[in-house]
């Protein structure tokens, strides 16, 4: 619909018998009609769109339209900056060819201007016969003056439908602006020179730190040169003619933006730029880089279960059998060593099995409302006595006053570990530990454990989070680092190693979710066949502000979701998965379309019923904090 309301304006045009260029903000031509190219002979590359300004009357000087000029690029210049003034003008001038034309120009109120070329020579020459041959006046002049009045009226009406034109081309302008500027995206076009020729305004709101108003500026000055750089060759295979879809992280921010990049490909098959559709993807990759750990820990559990299950016999037997050998009395002094050594094996080998099924095994990530302060207040209070008394340990927390949502046990557990590999780094020494915690813009929890020690080897910083690496010879499992990507990563986050001037860093970049609790009291379902429990919940959701009814069975809730008026009220669904005849399962399942709900249990996470749930599961028993935390998650 939009291609043939274009032709028509364009055939609209080329019917209109002067000549009509309009030239944007950027001075580059956006509509030209055919008088405009027939008129000064120009060739099909300067009535282009986009054919800069200067190129064309580079082209008019060099070919003599202006008469003999000394310094050609002085000509050049002083047109192109009066254009770039956008001031209203009309003037008439002789072309080099004898022909006399008045050229009028009107400035557009989003920038640029339109201008109308008119060829009067033979008004010209109608005023020229009325000077010289005032004798004949008599008899000519009404003839004259007839024509030139017919002239006038024609002018008057192409005047108007250029005006008519000019308005119809603003308000699609303006139509499509918004269009744009309603998308939660940036929407940009680039020209051949990576230079922005159209952009809404969100490319602030999608990555943060750049240009407001990108339009006239080249990629690199409009986005930074890191981001500049990331996207560039993308860009170059777009200008080539292919279509390009890919992910950059942007670098200040830390978001991840997905862009997409479409060749503006002319009617003659050349590519004049690429347009260009950006979207902040953070949440999306952080979800997917869980869902993405989580079936490699699937995988892994599933390799490692058996074998772990043979391991394990074989060293029961080991443990058994030495054990017998050790309770002999007549043993010499070097064997009765080596059935100790041989237990002392064995007993790790249980403990690195332990540590094998807390990596590969089922973990549940339960985040609940978190205070970082106090969090890392509390950890160093607890890690303070194992680090030792030469053992310096500052913490720094900034910028993160509000609750967030965060497992607080699989962050204490990962710091922890960070904790001692540090204290274990800088030796009996000792030296500083320094846990820091900052907000990354609005997409990131930071958290970094730096020390004093001597650093990462370049073999550590390139597999020290490798299964089984370790630098610490027979003393170490080499799964403390393992441990705190796997867990990192299945929240969503990631893990970065690097080396000081000070010593090793280590960075844990967890999602940024504020812990807010929707304000509006809401109607909640509460279904729970255990008196005790629904009565104890109720009062925990009434503390919160909402208002409960309740429900013993999930036959019963249906019911009451079946009366008039009582299903569009419920805010919410609150259910036990085990219900004695329908499950909560069944219960969700049956609910209207759109009544957000979540599942309690106490049933292990591997347990196949829970594993089936149709909704986010809170485990029994849970605090306030979760349940609120839960409740304000599901209705986002």
């Amino acid at each position: 619909m939009e291609d043939q309301r274009e032709r028509l304006t364009q055939a609209g045009l080329n019917l209109i018998g002067q000549a009509l260029s309009i030239f944007d903000s950027g001075l580059r031509l956006a509509v030209s009609n055919r008088p405009y190219q027939v008129m000064f002979d120009l060739p099909d590359a300067l009535v282009r769109p986009g054919t800069p300004f200067e190129e064309t009357i580079r082209y008019l000087v060099t070919r003599g339209e202006y008469g003999p000029v000394e310094d050609i690029g002085e000509a050049i210049r002083t047109r192109v900056e009066a254009a770039r003034t956008f001031a209203p003008h009309y003037m008439e001038r002789t072309r080099a060819n004898g022909r006399v034309i008045s050229v009028e120009g009107a400035p557009l109120p989003q920038g640029g201007w339109v201008t109308v070329y008119t060829d009067i020579t033979a008004i010209k020459a109608q005023e020229a016969l009325l000077r010289t041959r005032s004798e004949e006046l008599s008899g000519q002049l009404l003839a004259h003056a007839e024509r030139l009045a017919t002239a006038n009226r024609e002018l008057a009406a192409l005047n108007a439908a250029l005006q008519e034109a000019q308005r119809e081309l603003t308000a699609i302008e303006a139509r499509t602006r918004q269009v744009t500027e309603m998308m939660p995206a940036h929407i940009a076009h680039i020209d051949r020179d990576m230079v922005y020729t159209f952009s809404n305004r969100r490319v602030t709101s999608v990555m943060p730190g750049s240009q407001e108003d990108p339009v006239g500026k080249t990629l690199a000055k409009a986005l930074g040169h890191d981001t500049a750089r990331r996207i560039r060759p993308h860009l170059e295979r777009a200008l080539a003619g292919e279509a390009q879809v890919f992910e950059i992280t942007h670098t200040p921010s830390g978001r991840r933006i997905r862009i997409a990049l479409t060749p503006d490909v002319a009617a003659t098959g050349e590519v004049s730029g690429a347009y260009v559709l950006s979207t902040d993807v953070t949440h999306e990759a952080q979800a997917r880089a869980a869902i993405t750990q989580s079936a490699k820990r699937e995988l892994a559990s599933q390799l490692t279960s058996g074998l772990a299950h043979d391991f394990a016999n074989l060293l029961t037997v080991i443990l058994g059998l030495q054990g017998r050998i050790e309770r002999r009395a007549d043993l010499p002094p070097d064997v009765t060593e080596a059935v100790r050594a041989t237990l002392a094996a064995a007993r790790r080998g249980g403990m690195l099995l332990d540590r094998i099924s807390a990596i590969s095994g089922k973990r549940e990530i339960r985040p609940q409302a978190v205070e970082m302060r106090p969090l890392i207040e509390d950890l160093a209070a607890m890690a303070l006595p194992a680090l030792g008394p030469n053992v310096r340990l500052e913490t720094f927390v900034g910028g993160l006053d509000a609750p967030v949502l965060l497992d607080p046990g699989q962050v204490q557990d990962c710091l922890l570990n960070l904790l001692l590999n540090a204290r274990d780094a800088m030796g009996p020494a000792g030296g500083t530990i320094r846990i820091e915690a900052h907000a990354l813009r609005d997409t990131w929890i930071q958290i970094s454990v730096s020390d004093t020690g001597p650093g990462f080897t370049p073999e550590a910083l390139a597999r020290a989070l490798d299964p089984f690496f370790t630098t610490k010879g027979g003393e170490g499992s080499g799964l403390g680092l393992s441990m705190v990507y796997d867990q990192t990563k299945l929240a969503g986050g990631s893990v970065r190693l690097k080396n000081t001037d000070e010593g090793a860093r280590v960075t844990l970049r967890l999602p940024l979710r504020l812990a807010t609790v929707r304000a509006e009291p809401l109607l909640i379902l509460l279904v729970e066949d255990n008196g005790d429990i629904r009565a104890e919940v109720r009062e925990r959701l009434r503390a919160l502000g909402h208002s409960v009814i309740e429900a013993s069975t999930a036959e019963e809730a249906l019911t009451l979701t079946a009366l008039p008026g009582m299903g569009p009220a419920i805010g919410f669904v609150l259910s036990d998965i085990q219900l004695g005849g329908m499950t909560g399962l069944d219960l969700v399942r049956s609910l209207p379309p759109g009544v957000p709900a979540v599942l309690m249990t106490s049933l292990p996470p591997g347990d196949p019923l829970r594993a089936a749930a149709p909704c986010p599961v809170l485990h029994k028993p849970f605090s306030t904090a979760e349940l609120s935390a839960l409740i304000a998650g599901a209705r986002a």
